[in-house]
């Protein structure tokens, strides 16, 4: 399948989270205002972080793997069974490490333990999302971009009628479960719709313990969640500085600038992940990985500097539309934020190949400095500029992590 035909899909998919996503935001602005969207970002840093652990952040090891074995029977088998197994274990454990810590979590994260009850429904949930992640990542690495897309619009969709709903019966605590739910419905939708597919086996349903494969799935671990785990906190750390400096409302700002960046930049990270890495993971000599990338940046960066400069020329109707009234300071915040944005995504598009080829030392150390960095730059601009001292941070940050991408690509390509 070619990049368009898969970006096709993965746009239809995209828009449907997107809206769905979109419908929580404005749910928790209209019902809280700034400060709810402020503490929005909060529980959905913790969900991004749970999300990640229940599977043991092996998504991306299941779609390298499958996308490598597919026509390897014996093998394919033995890496299934030994991700499920993987994915179920860490689920358990980690849904009872946040139910034992969910006072204090609601406390640290919320300030507020009148939501220590849904931190316990997210800790009961983590095993049904780490199975839903489980099926998703196995379509994924057989590069069915019609399935994937078929089963992320439905759940999207159900999710928003949910939202609507329990948002409307028990207001900001309504949405803010509408979130978890949303995460189980793609398994509900998506284990009938896979268990249809042609390549599908009841064997893949089958957990075991499997020694090479299970080390093979852990280098992928470590590289996942060290990247998934570093962003949630260093984020929840920012939004405690901002708050301490300038106060919840204006944290509300910050987010909500952030949060349109992740949902037009959402578009193209789908796009990356469903196609190019499985692709890169299956192309192994240096002439074919040169075009991918070459393709990559002829497609995908004119595309996000043109989204940029249209969210940056209509910014007040956009907050206005996804937001109220109340978010009008956060247009100031909107250009070194977008030029981050660009930034981010041309370094992304040669990160891919540390994770494609499973470059698990290098990653983990260029995942944490550059986080780390990311979180000093913040507390050096905002002392200096204000609020928007985080978006030039975040821009700053990017265009270091940029030319260290371009440094790695190099070598590597270089070495074949």
């Amino acid at each position: 399948m070619s990049i368009v035909r898969a970006g096709f899909y993965s746009s239809i998919a995209t828009a449907a989270r997107l809206l769905a996503g979109l419908v929580i935001v404005k749910l928790v602005a209209w019902l809280a205002g700034p400060e709810g969207v402020g503490k929005l970002g909060q529980f959905m840093s913790l969900m991004s972080l749970l999300a990640v652990l229940a599977g043991g952040g092996i998504s991306a090891g299941i779609v390298k793997y499958v996308a490598e074995y597919r026509h390897d029977a014996q093998r394919l088998s033995r890496l299934l069974a030994a991700a499920l197994w993987y994915a179920c274990c860490a689920s358990v454990l980690m849904g009872c490490a946040a139910l034992l810590m969910s006072h204090q979590l609601s406390l640290w994260l919320l300030g507020d333990t009148r939501y220590e009850n849904l931190i316990r429904i997210l800790a009961v949930a983590q095993l049904g999302i780490a199975l839903a992640n489980y099926i998703l990542a196995v379509i994924n690495g057989f590069m069915d971009v019609r399935r994937l897309a078929f089963i992320q619009v439905l759940g999207s969709v159900l999710s928003v009628v949910l939202a609507l709903g329990l948002s409307h019966w028990l207001h900001l605590y309504g949405a803010l479960l509408a979130l978890v739910a949303g995460q189980l419905l793609l398994l509900v939708v998506g284990l009938p719709v896979w268990q249809r597919s042609p390549y599908f086996q009841r064997g893949m349903l089958r957990m075991h313990f499997d020694r090479e494969m299970s080390l093979k799935l852990a280098a992928f671990s470590v590289m996942t969640l060290t990247s998934a785990l570093l962003l949630p906190l260093i984020n929840i750390a920012v939004r405690n500085h901002l708050a301490l400096q300038f106060g919840w409302e204006r944290v509300g700002y910050w987010q909500a600038v952030s949060k349109v960046s992740d949902a037009y930049l959402l578009f193209l990270t789908t796009a990356i992940n469903i196609y190019y890495l499985p692709k890169l993971a299956a192309t192994h000599d240096r002439p074919s990985l040169v075009s991918e990338l070459r393709n990559a940046y002829r497609y995908l960066l004119p595309a996000v500097v043109v989204l940029a400069l249209l969210v940056y020329a209509m910014r007040g109707w956009v907050t206005s539309l996804l937001f109220s009234a109340d978010f009008a300071s956060a247009n100031a915040l909107y250009a070194p934020q977008l030029l981050g944005d660009v930034l981010k995504i041309a370094s992304f598009m040669l990160s891919y190949l540390m994770l494609a080829k499973a470059m698990t030392r290098l990653f983990v150390i260029s995942e944490c400095v550059f986080a780390l960095s990311y979180l000093a730059l913040v507390y050096v601009f905002t002392a200096s500029f204000g609020l928007i001292g985080a978006m030039y941070a975040f821009a700053l940050n990017y265009s270091f992590y940029l030319a260290f991408n371009v440094v790695v690509a190099r070598r590597y390509l270089g070495a074949l």
